[in-house]
Order: structure tokens, then C-alpha cells, then sequence
């Protein structure tokens, strides 16, 4: 399989699609994908339903170290298209629709898209997070031309070019590893004083000597006239402002929880994530809620994983229940 594609080839129809479920999953990441296999090989009618692409985050990381059972680490695209391919297995459909409006209040849930309305005993709640903007002169301006959120995507565009990412956590890292396979050069950008990645990711940036670190800074604008062409950084301490050529900007400054499309219906922190209860149960019976979108404290593909096994266990136990 190509490192930057998935395939979505076996997609259902509108046609093919039944008027009622058992269990409607929102979310194609790794929490969803796993709670699919849980609850089609329970004999679960199982819809699972993606807005963008299959696989969620994991999609745009080029190698996934942590998750158990691959030693030399696993392409994350790569490995959403197995889990996928696993749940097909056991029957599950899957759409890629953008959901117009949902009832999650009513004993029988509805999910509309595409002016059709499909039903459901029970919903799981998977639909994860997105990357955080900057809010910056420039960002939106460049978006496509030089801004990016996925070094996996656009990331063999800058063979050869001077690059900056700003976000000095395991995302940034990671992605600026990988970068390191085509850039001339790498900018790393930190708004905090200190790196925020694991040590072993901090380690291996230190072997290459084509990087500069600016800590303690902030980016203040990206510029440019068609395309990016440099950014302009501030020394939080000194305040004095520098201008960096580079020709892409790769912005890894936190996530924000998809979950504007739920409206009211369902509690959430003062952040926005879902809150439920150790076995996925939220607000609303019937509702249950896997991976990122939930309120936690760790979210790694390990624990989106555990999150869709319980979730769909639970789910299980409340339709046979009900």
C-alpha cells in the first residue's frame, strides 16, 4: 500500500444501507474501527460512519513505534486499512458522509445525511479530534500553499526546501522526522521554554545537524506572496522579532474535539471533549463515546483501542438489556 493513500474503495451505497441498526459508530479512527469489530463479530448490525478519511490522525503519522505487535513500528494509514479490512470481515458497512443533523435524546437515535435518515438502537461516539489553528496573519491565507497540518500528506512537496513546524511535542517530532527524508533544512518553533516530546523523539532530532530550535519563541505571522516564503518569530522573553526563510510551515499546536456537530444533546468539559464513565457511557443512554473525543488524560492509538473494545461491549450489553 502507498505510504500517502488509504483506500476507500468498498464503500456502501445509500442503497445498500438498511433503515435501522444496532450499533452506529461515528468515526473511522482507531477507537471506531476497533468498536466495529467488536460489535459486528457479536452479530450487531453495524453502521460505521467517516466524515473525511479512514483511519482519523493516525492516518497523517508516517510511523506508528507504540502500538503493540509491530516491532519495527507500522505506517498508520497502513494500519487503519487492516483494521478496516478486519471489520469488513465480520460485516460492517461503511459510508463517508457528512452527518446534517442527529437525535441522540430519543430511545431510537437518527442520524441524517444526504436527506436520508437511518436509525439506530445505539450510537458510539468516535469521532476524534482535529489539529488547533494558529489564528495568525498568513495561516488561512497559505493553507494549501505552504501551510499544512499532516507531514505525511504534503510532505514530499519540500524535497529540498527550508521548512519550519511549529509545536515541539510528540507530534511535532514525529512529523519532523519524517520531514528530515526530504528538507534542506528544518525550523522547530516552541512557544514553551522547553521540548515537550518524549526523550527518545528528542534523541533522534538531536542526530541531525540540519536544525535550528527557536524555544521560548512565537510565530507571529507566516508571509508571503502566492506562497509561503518565511515566517516571523518572537522571543517571549527578550521580545525582539525574527524573520525565517522558509518555504512550508507544518503546525502541530494541539487538537480540538469534534464534537460542534452534537450541539446540546451530550455533556462535555470546558473543552469540548465528551464526558462518560469507564465503560464509554455518556450522558444519554445508549450514547457511548471512544478515543479522543473523550475526557482523558492519555490519548495514544493504545488507548483509542481499548476505549471502541469497551464501548462496543457496552453497547451490547445495552441492547440486550433494553
Amino acid at each position: 500500500m502507498d505510504d500517502f493513500s488509504f483506500s476507500i474503495s468498498r464503500e456502501s451505497t445509500n442503497n445498500d444501507l438498511a433503515d435501522e441498526y444496532d450499533v452506529v459508530i461515528l468515526g473511522a479512527g482507531p477507537a471506531g474501527l476497533t468498536a466495529s469489530i467488536y460489535t459486528s463479530r457479536a452479530k450487531l448490525q453495524t453502521l460505521l460512519i467517516e466524515k473525511e478519511a479512514l483511519g482519523g490522525e493516525v492516518a497523517s503519522t508516517d510511523l506508528v513505534e507504540n502500538y503493540p505487535g509491530f516491532p519495527e513500528g507500522i505506517n498508520g494509514g497502513e494500519l487503519a486499512d487492516r483494521m478496516l479490512e478486519q471489520s469488513e470481515r465480520f460485516g460492517t458497512q461503511v459510508i463517508y458522509k457528512d452527518i446534517e443533523s442527529l437525535d441522540l435524546t430519543s430511545p431510537q437515535k437518527i442520524i441524517k445525511f444526504d436527506s436520508k435518515a437511518i436509525k439506530a438502537k445505539s450510537v458510539i461516539i468516535a469521532s476524534g479530534t482535529s489539529p488547533k489553528d494558529l489564528n495568525i496573519p498568513g495561516e488561512k491565507k497559505f493553507k494549501g500553499r505552504g501551510v499544512s497540518y499532516c507531514a505525511t500528506c504534503d510532505g514530499p512537496f519540500f524535497n529540498g526546501k527550508n521548512v519550519a513546524i511549529i509545536g515541539c511535542g510528540n507530534s511535532g517530532l514525529q512529523e519532523g522526522l519524517f520531514m528530515l527524508k526530504f528538507v534542506k533544512s528544518l525550523t522547530m518553533v516552541e512557544f514553551l521554554p522547553t521540548i515537550q516530546a518524549e526523550k527518545i523523539l528528542q534523541d533522534r532530532m538531536k542526530t541531525h545537524k540540519n536544525i535550528e530550535w527557536y524555544l521560548n519563541h512565537q510565530i507571529t505571522s507566516i508571509n508571503g506572496e502566492d506562497f509561503v516564503s518565511s515566517i516571523t518569530i518572537k522571543n517571549r522573553e527578550t521580545q525582539k522579532e525574527k524573520q525565517i526563510p522558509v518555504h512550508g510551515v507544518f503546525i502541530y499546536v494541539g487538537l480540538t474535539p469534534n464534537t460542534k456537530y452534537l450541539g446540546d444533546q451530550i455533556k462535555l468539559n470546558k473543552w469540548g471533549y465528551i464526558l462518560s464513565d469507564e465503560r464509554m457511557q455518556t450522558s444519554i443512554p445508549g450514547v457511548f463515546a471512544a478515543g479522543d473525543i473523550r475526557d482523558k488524560d492519555i490519548r495514544q492509538v493504545a488507548t483509542a483501542v481499548g476505549d471502541g473494545a469497551v464501548a462496543a461491549s457496552s453497547a451490547q450489553h445495552f441492547i440486550e438489556n433494553s
